[in-house]
């Protein structure tokens, strides 16, 4: 056999093997996860999260999605292409899927449903409401989860995008002063919240694409605004990932956002944006949607530091005993409902949307806190309610809503980044808080590797295949690329700490101050 056919057959041969290592574009990459510790509080409700969250996986039509749970048996766009996202952790497949079945169901004039339900075994789209849509990050996100080799999901997002946004700005600036408006108490989720006291619109979404004539509605809302500047955004990164040339011009359109933001609705005298009513009107209310603006990452930092400082850990505020109350609770219209009440207690959904938003402005240190606060709390029952008393922590009274998805995928996330693994974009983040003498290790298994995280003893190591990489003190998060070369540590409690750290060849100690990262 001459030496041209042996070549031949050598390339063959590896480029089959390569096949068989790494899935088609079009096929997600395998991702699983494993917990093991001794703390068996932890142990038990981690498994009782997964098991929660397994069951909340529905085949519409021969496509795993994941519902939102709680008696919400639907693809939401406010919740699920973010739930979808952080369930890439265990099974990229469903979250995929939730996506797609957004898209598919997108109307042609752009509108997106705010739910894809299934009935008489097929999908379908349901108009109640346009919803707030936390779908941008995750998207983009889901795009690296599956190793960036799925360019048609991308395009398909940027073309979703694109036309949605033509639709939004044509319709929903209905008095053309360069904000958006939300037309019912649907469109940002924030049912039964007195702050809409007067609705005709309280119960049942609006359905068409002229305003409502309601006493209250059209309302100039920041949420809204804050996704429209997200968005715009992201089609920015896509557009450069896909070497389509527009991102110059989707940022400047999402500046023109941002700067209207901050004019219009930022109240510089009370730091922290409020929406206005249909006559362009301030409503007084303080809510927590500022902290659904830092999800969006439209705030500049110097304003998310001024809502987290003097709001969100303002006790007379947002810092309750069980913090995130969804209106501070020193307001006039704060009530203390049982069941689906945005008025006034804290929200499982606000908690899953708090770590990104946190995340986005470095406050390592408050999602270590609420972490710690959720996982004590949910954890003496297991049950995951959709909300919680922000003075006891008490669960909600409803029994048929212990099983929701946003509480449960919180808990989940909040165990991923104080003590196991999270991809973001092409970065890896080890969780390394470490869990006072108990042992924990958490391998996230991802594309035929295994990253593990183990602490014990007041130390953490990471591992990539079983390869060290990295040993530190406890009470850092450890920053890495995908092949685990380590960037920064970052200090993740509310304290000063002395960390040692052994990084490849690189090893000492540092002093870091809350939040506060060293580069090795």
């Amino acid at each position: 056999m001459n030496s041209k056919i042996l070549c031949l057959l050598s390339l063959l041969w590896a480029l089959t093997i390569q096949c068989q290592n790494h899935p088609a574009p079009n096929q997600p990459v395998e991702t699983s996860v494993e917990l093991s510790t001794n703390d068996t509080f932890l142990l038990n409700l981690y498994r009782a999260a997964e098991t929660v969250c397994a069951g909340n996986i529905r085949n519409f039509a021969g496509r795993n999605v994941l519902i939102e749970g709680g008696g919400y048996n639907g693809v939401w766009i406010e919740t699920q292409p973010m739930g979808g996202e952080m369930y890439a952790k265990r099974d990229i497949t469903p979250g995929m899927n939730n996506m797609l079945y957004l898209i598919e169901f997108q109307d042609e004039n752009g509108r997106m449903p705010g739910l894809v339900g299934f009935e008489n075994d097929k999908p379908h789209a349901v108009w109640t409401c346009m919803g707030d849509i936390y779908f941008p990050f995750p998207a983009l996100n889901m795009y690296y989860w599956n190793k960036k080799r799925d360019k048609a999901f991308l395009r398909k997002v940027y073309d979703a995008f694109e036309l949605f946004d033509e639709y939004r700005w044509r319709y929903r600036d209905s008095d053309g002063d360069g904000c958006l408006e939300t037309w019912c108490v649907w469109d940002t989720g924030e049912d039964n919240s007195l702050r809409f006291a007067g609705t005709k619109l309280n119960v049942g979404g609006w359905m068409g694409e002229t305003p409502p004539d309601d006493p209250v509605f059209p309302v100039e809302s920041m949420d809204y605004m804050a996704n429209s500047y997200d968005m715009r955004m992201t089609m920015a990164r896509i557009s450069e990932l896909l070497g389509m040339g527009k991102e110059r011009e989707w940022r400047e359109k999402a500046k023109v956002v941002q700067d209207k933001i901050i004019d219009y609705l930022w109240d510089e005298s009370k730091g922290a944006c409020f929406d206005r009513d249909r006559e362009n009107r301030t409503m007084p209310t303080l809510v927590h949607n500022n902290l659904r603006l830092m999800y969006h990452n439209v705030f500049t930092q110097e304003m998310a530091d001024r809502f987290v400082r003097e709001h969100l850990l303002n006790p007379d505020e947002f810092w309750t005993p069980f913090p995130l109350p969804s209106i501070a609770v020193n307001d006039p219209i704060f009530r203390n409902g049982v069941d689906n009440d945005w008025g006034g207690p804290c929200m499982g959904l606000t908690y899953q949307r708090a770590i990104h938003a946190l995340e986005n402005y470095g406050y390592y240190d408050v999602i270590t806190q609420l972490g710690l606060k959720l996982i004590r709390t949910v954890g003496q029952k297991n049950f995951f309610s959709q909300q919680f008393d922000p003075f006891t922590g008490e669960f909600g009274t409803v029994d048929w809503r212990k099983d929701y998805g946003p509480t449960t995928l919180s808990i989940l996330e909040y165990i991923s980044r104080l003590y196991g693994i999270h991809i973001q974009y092409d970065e890896v983040w080890w969780g390394a808080l470490g869990d006072g003498e108990h042992r924990i290790s958490y391998t996230q298994h991802w594309d035929g590797d295994a990253f593990t995280v183990q602490s014990e003893n007041g130390v953490a190591k990471g591992f990539i295949n079983g390869k060290e990489i990295f040993c530190v003190s406890n009470g850092v998060r450890v920053v890495t690329d995908w092949r685990g070369k380590v960037s920064k540590v970052i200090n993740i409690t509310d304290k000063q700490l002395t960390v040692d750290y052994n990084a490849g060849k690189k090893k000492g100690t540092t002093v870091l101050q809350p939040n506060q990262s060293y580069v090795p």
